[in-house]
């Protein structure tokens, strides 16, 4: 089974970029610009004599060369990837959401009908893949405008998993030669993933499904169908059992478990079953894997957790978080949302109001600075 992904981004980019209190990792896409350089043009040109030999026409090249290049962008991004280490909590705050619910229920109404046929086919609850779009790119809102072959070249040619990329490179010419998009409209995100639920070139040749029946897998398309339809696929090639929980807080799933997860504590006690770690090969991470499902319950109605996670290290709650972000910006120091997540943009706000009122500016949450904005 090729992973479909090359590192975790799921929280990691996508979405704890849409994490309103939380850090922009990726920020709204803007346009990359490819930038003269003679090393990139001489690896390319022997690069050619390699695609040629795995099938690639030239004509194919040809296409896919002209007016690509060098992002040196694509190289910061990957030279200065930053490790979060979210809680649980925090994690559920971002991928749960009411926002990120109430979209999920309405993309649930809006495919109503390509969604149940997509389930009916490949016995994938339609929750769950509706679940990994909201979390891969906010229902399709965040997919990346990035030329692919410039990106996965520049990396190819000069990032740290050269061999990885050289070969996503010659499986992004393969899905341009086969038909199914132009080199113009192959865009996604810095590292090359792709579409509604970001699909790297080659676990699109594996998985990628036309199920529009209109003779191209289009991932790309503003109609998610053959985007949604893939990651069925996908998920059932790798071993999804049709009629399974994917797991849930202990108490409220039947059946026997192959593990009983608690990933914080306090916090609570997973019940997890096969299609949790089928979700795991979308993104190898347990939070994606809960997140996902956790999404998906909710989606479909269900509750939030029931255990508590308790206060964190400074004595605060996520409901106090979520306080204190809210009475930030009323006062003037916007953190760009309340979700209870400390980031970046939270840490800013802090700080502009302490030095704002002559105390140490240290950026971090309290009980205390609680108490001060209004407790």
């Amino acid at each position: 089974m090729i992973n479909r992904r090359l590192f975790s981004f799921g929280l990691g980019s996508t979405l704890l970029a849409a994490c309103s209190g939380g850090t922009p990792t990726t920020a709204p896409a803007t346009r990359m610009r490819a930038v003269p350089n003679s090393g990139w043009d001489a690896w390319v040109a022997g690069f050619k004599s390699r695609a040629a030999s795995q099938g690639i026409s030239q004509a194919t090249m040809n296409r896919a060369f002209q007016g690509a290049g060098y992002l040196p962008d694509v190289i910061e991004r990957d030279r200065n990837q930053v490790e979060f280490k979210r809680s649980l909590e925090d994690y559920l705050a971002i991928a749960a959401s009411d926002e990120r619910i109430n979209t999920g229920k309405q993309m649930m109404v809006r495919h109503a009908g390509t969604l149940s046929q997509i389930e009916a086919q490949y016995g994938v609850d339609k929750e769950v893949i509706v679940a990994v779009w909201g979390l891969e790119s906010r229902y399709g809102a965040r997919r990346g405008d990035v030329p692919v072959v410039s990106a996965v070249s520049t990396l190819a040619y000069d990032g740290r998993r050269g061999a990885f990329f050289d070969k996503q490179l010659v499986a992004a010419l393969k899905i341009i030669q086969e038909g199914d998009t132009t080199p113009a409209n192959m865009t996604g995100s810095w590292a090359g993933a792709m579409g509604h639920t970001q699909f790297i070139p080659t676990s699109y040749l594996a998985y990628a499904v036309d199920f529009t029946g209109d003779g191209r897998r289009d991932i790309w398309s503003e109609d998610p169908t053959d985007s949604l339809a893939s990651t069925a696929a996908y998920l059932a090639r790798a071993g999804w059992v049709r009629g399974q929980p994917w797991g849930g807080e202990v108490g409220t799933v039947s059946g026997t478990p192959v593990a009983v997860l608690q990933p914080q504590t306090p916090g609570p006690r997973i019940a997890v079953f096969r299609n949790f770690q089928v979700i795991k090969r979308y993104n190898n991470s347990d939070s994606y894997a809960i997140g996902v499902g956790h999404l998906a319950d909710r989606i479909a109605g269900g509750a939030p957790f029931q255990a508590s996670f308790g206060p964190d290290a400074t004595g605060l709650t996520l409901e106090d978080r979520k306080e204190l972000q809210r009475r930030l910006t009323s006062a003037g120091y916007d953190t760009q949302g309340a979700d209870g997540v400390i980031g970046n943009n939270t840490k800013s706000a802090i700080s502009a109001y302490q030095r704002a009122n002559g105390q140490a500016v240290s950026g971090e949450p309290s009980v205390a600075l609680l108490r001060q904005l209004g407790g």
